[in-house]
């Protein structure tokens, strides 16, 4: 059954098909729930959007900017992270740079280069890991540091409903329940805001092809383009495992993260508590006495004075 008489251009899991308006209409009202259910944004907020070019932070840098306007008491500002991924990262910037010159929302750009002296691609070149695990700990460890000096209130990211589900299962199959504790549309375990700027994730019920069909309809982006190193993480084989299970059975996806939220109260309520360490080296929140990223910096450091 279609929703009117234009032309549908996405059938939901009810059998209705909905056109290009009444998807955008039920996509967005669908992320301004999922604010409203899980409290993620106040009255007065100054909130920072980790904007990587692509199809999830842009989408949800959209929606923001327009809830934006409809109260300016919550101000807006974009966080980009140039890794320096060759011929990847530079396009995704672009996008994001000609996003925000149109919205009018003002965007901050931090390096690997100016900060760590070292693009991803030549700290690649020197240690021998796997992309996404340096890459991870630094991109968070600048999100963390400069929304803290930017005075952001909370940083949203772009994170779906797959990628909820790709964690969740992933820390299952690694034994982690720790870090699924840091899981859901608000994430970590303890708050405390002079250490770490409060992370929600307003796409969090969203479906990716959702957030990918509304992010094309709305010509956010014209392409797709998916980080080089993608392919080599843990984290790609679980989603082709979802993916495929969903095709199979319709709805897995949903029930997982349903299932996982009924059970996130007692995870965060279980390792709350924990000791946060501040970085010997740079003053940031470490789990030890020096934290992830001066780690790496100085196994980087010794490999190329050796």
């Amino acid at each position: 059954m279609n929703c009117c008489s234009q032309k549908p251009i996405m059938e939901m899991p009810s059998g209705e098909r909905l056109c290009k308006t009444h998807f955008t209409e039920y996509f967005e009202s669908k992320v301004f729930n999922t604010i409203r259910k899980f409290d993620l944004i106040g009255k007065e907020e100054k909130l920072g959007i980790a904007l990587s070019g692509g199809k999830d932070s842009l989408s949800v840098l959209n929606i923001l900017n327009k809830l934006s306007k409809q109260n300016p008491r919550i101000k807006i500002n974009a966080i980009a992270i140039n890794e320096g991924i060759s011929g990847y990262r530079d396009r995704t910037l672009e996008t994001a740079r000609d996003f925000c010159s149109k919205n009018n929302v003002k965007l901050h750009i931090f390096s690997y280069k100016e900060e760590f002296g070292l693009n991803l691609d030549d700290m690649l070149k020197i240690l021998k890991v796997k992309p996404c695990t340096i890459c991870g700990i630094f991109r968070r460890y600048l999100l963390n540091k400069k929304s803290k000096e930017l005075k952001l209130t909370k940083l949203a990211t772009g994170h779906n409903l797959d990628d909820e589900c790709q964690s969740i299962l992933m820390n299952q199959m690694r034994n982690d329940i720790a870090a699924s504790a840091r899981l859901g549309p608000r994430t970590g375990i303890t708050q405390n805001e002079a250490l770490f700027v409060p992370r929600i994730k307003p796409l969090y019920l969203c479906t990716e092809k959702e957030v990918t069909a509304y992010a094309f309809i709305n010509g956010l982006l014209d392409s797709f383009n998916e980080c080089p190193n993608a392919p080599q993480a843990f984290r790609a084989n679980v989603r082709d495992m979802l993916n495929e299970l969903e095709q199979k059975n319709p709805g897995t996806k949903y029930s997982i993260v349903n299932s996982f939220l009924q059970t996130l109260p007692f995870l965060k309520e279980k390792f709350k508590g924990g000791i946060i360490n501040i970085c010997s080296r740079c003053s940031e929140p470490a789990s030890n006495g020096v934290c992830n990223a001066c780690v790496y910096l100085e196994k980087l450091k010794r490999k190329v004075e050796a």
